[in-house]
């Protein structure tokens, strides 16, 4: 088939490194949509849908964030493969009946992560991994249906239902985009000098191998472009 046609759902609320991150690591034909401002693809005619991070909380009362929530059970039931990141993994969650809650203290950094349940998506990942995370909410129940495939001492860090994934942390993110994160943080100094200090080629290096789910993701679009086809 030609190139998969996605749609990028971003809420990060123009976060300058966002898209420039997905473009990079997607091999694919992107229609993006900035979602908080209630900016939604007008249809499902797409072969898959990639939920990005955001700063907001699934749980907030606001409108995009329910519209965004609809949209994304609407796109499962027609059968969309969905990727959701961060704030992506909850959205994709909650939609399907999940249950997300706060955190008492933010996860951010590079940190080890392992694999309980093999699965395509992290295909060619080996466990534990490293990734890097910056969250302070987090799937505490999954939606019915789902299978937890990673997780570390924090909670869930990757889960599927159906052809659906969520993943917890940033395989997208280079250097830049961590620190810049990082430095934005609400957090004492010496912590977020912590965290930077931490941002080095070997921990890079080592969270790049993440980036393979993006394959692994794409490849499931194809096969299932071509299912549907079939099927039509």
């Amino acid at each position: 088939m030609q190139r998969p046609r996605l749609a990028l759902l971003d809420a990060s609320h123009g976060a300058d490194h966002t898209r420039r991150n997905f473009r990079r690591e997607l091999d694919a034909d992107l229609a993006e949509f900035d979602v908080t401002v209630g900016d939604l693809p007008p249809n499902f005619d797409y072969d898959g849908v990639v939920v990005t991070g955001s700063r907001a909380s699934v749980y907030w009362d606001e409108s995009w964030i329910d519209d965004l929530l609809t949209w994304i059970e609407r796109a499962v039931d027609r059968g969309l493969p969905v990727l959701g990141v961060c704030y992506g993994h909850q959205a994709l969650a909650a939609a399907l009946g999940g249950r997300v809650e706060a955190m008492d203290d933010v996860e951010i950094g590079y940190r080890e992560i392992d694999v309980v349940d093999a699965d395509p998506l992290l295909a060619g990942i080996d466990s534990p991994f490293v990734a890097f995370e910056t969250h302070s909410d987090r799937v505490a129940d999954l939606p019915p249906g789902g299978t937890v495939l990673a997780e570390n001492d924090r909670g869930i860090q990757a889960f599927r239902r159906g052809d659906c994934w969520g993943v917890q942390f940033h395989p997208e993110y280079d250097r830049s985009s961590a620190e810049t994160v990082t430095r934005g943080k609400d957090l004492p100094e010496a912590r977020i000098e912590a965290v930077v200090d931490g941002i080095d080629a070997d921990a890079y290096a080592a969270a790049c191998r993440t980036k393979r789910l993006f394959d692994n993701f794409l490849e499931h679009v194809r096969l299932r472009a071509v299912e549907t086809a079939a099927d039509a």
